[in-house]
């Protein structure tokens, strides 16, 4: 037992509705006087689980109930569980951003988070200062950060932009280095939230063999929030699912991702307009999401190979949206991301002002084998941050086609489908 690094016990968190993180002059004298009663605090009966699909009845809400678990030396803890499960609320108490109501938390060693983008760098300091002034909050000399810091540039690949303040940075270079700073300054415990879906896919690997070196060879404890399912069963020792800010499942990883399937394709029955499982500011949001054909009638099946059109429809509370990126994330059923589609790379960032409207993104030919498939919508600005995030936001089954024209269908049926020619000449 001696090796257990962390040890949570019964904790749980509670907020109050449109007042998160203060309560009222009222609130704390009832508290006060209750304690000098001897008695438990009133509040903590009203609360409410955090299931955001039904309508609170209470001011307050647990976004966390009666959380335990351990972590030993070089473990690596998966925690999933869809948007709002409290997946985030339970690292930043980890990680002392906040506290929790009830129960405690014993933790061995120092930690270093990555939690969202925007947090641990200070905007006015350049990537080289913040560094240093990150390696300090962790007990580190200058000399032991001084001997990293080459490292550190390398893996994040900003050598150029090392001298410029990091409010200058794109999301995916300021995600690159906050990693490489919390990789490589030697916690004893790295936290990393979700937020390295910003990054590439090479970053993403790097990444992952990243946090699995320090974990295997340097004996480091690492706990990993992800929505990317074969990276959770890739990296992880075991995972525990979060589900309204309850513990579902804790244990092997395998029946866990399982576990978390099964509830998210339960979850999603829900229209989009009525679902509350979502991230961003709120200030354009999806409210549907429509599969057309060709003719823009609307189908529920399609073929590999036929083309296909993705309506996004929105509405929004701002006068007008700048620099517009819709990003579409197409996943199949073992949650394995097949591939991403987003105005940015194919058309450019969008500019809007109509209230309501629609997105539409063309596939001429579905790269898909025969299967069911979920579209993930992120609705982001590049001037005020992520507006609006929905998983599962459609359904598409996909029956084989003649994708090649040739009559005949793969017979291996794993990855995307690619168009291509074949010629022959003689040597």
């Amino acid at each position: 037992m001696s090796n257990i690094i962390i040890q949570v016990e019964n904790i749980s968190k509670q907020y109050r509705l449109g007042q998160v993180g203060r309560s009222t002059m009222h609130d704390d004298i009832t508290r006060w006087m209750h304690r000098l009663m001897g008695k438990p605090d009133p509040f903590l009966k009203i609360g409410e689980d955090n299931d955001r699909s039904k309508k609170s009845a209470s001011d307050y809400v647990w976004a966390l109930r009666d959380i335990g678990f351990e972590v030993r030396q070089g473990e690596v803890l998966g925690i999933i569980g869809r948007n709002g499960a409290g997946k985030s609320t339970l690292l930043k108490i980890l990680s002392k951003v906040t506290t929790p109501t009830t129960g405690q938390i014993k933790v061995k060693g120092r930690i270093a988070s990555l939690l969202e983008v925007g947090t641990g760098f200070h905007p006015e300091l350049s990537g080289r200062d913040n560094i240093f002034l990150n390696g300090a909050i962790l007990g580190m000399t200058r000399k032991e950060i001084q001997q990293k810091f080459d490292a550190i540039v390398d893996f994040a690949g900003v050598e150029r932009y090392i001298d410029t303040p990091v409010k200058r940075y794109s999301s995916g270079m300021y995600v690159r280095l906050a990693f490489a700073v919390a990789a490589h300054l030697e916690p004893d415990i790295l936290i990393v939230d979700e937020v390295l879906a910003v990054g590439d896919a090479e970053f993403q690997k790097k990444c992952l063999g990243k946090m699995k070196e320090v974990s295997e060879r340097d004996g480091r404890t690492v706990l990993f929030v992800s929505h990317n399912m074969p990276a959770v069963l890739n990296l992880c020792t075991h995972a525990m699912v979060l589900q309204f800010g309850k513990t579902v499942y804790n244990g092997a990883t395998e029946p866990a991702i399982q576990h978390y399937l099964h509830n998210k394709q339960a979850a999603i029955q829900l229209p989009v307009a009525a679902r509350t499982d979502r991230k961003g500011s709120g200030q354009l949001t999806c409210t549907g999401v429509q599969i057309a054909d060709e003719a823009g009638k609307a189908v529920a099946v399609v073929k590999s190979g036929d083309e296909v059109n993705i309506q996004v429809q929105y509405t929004m509370q701002l006068p007008v949206v700048r620099q517009l990126l819709c990003r579409l994330q197409f996943v199949n059923a073992n949650d394995d991301l097949m591939f991403i589609c987003n105005n940015e790379h194919a058309a450019g960032l969008f500019d809007i002002s109509a209230k309501d409207g629609v997105l539409s993104c063309c596939i001429e030919r579905l790269p898909l084998f025969g299967g069911d498939y979920t579209i993930n919508v992120q609705l982001f600005s590049r001037e005020t941050g992520l507006l609006d995030e929905v998983e599962a936001a459609a359904t598409l089954t996909v029956v084989d086609g003649d994708f090649f024209g040739t009559g005949k269908i793969p017979v291996i049926r794993k990855g995307l489908l690619v168009a291509h020619n074949w010629t022959t000449q003689n040597g």
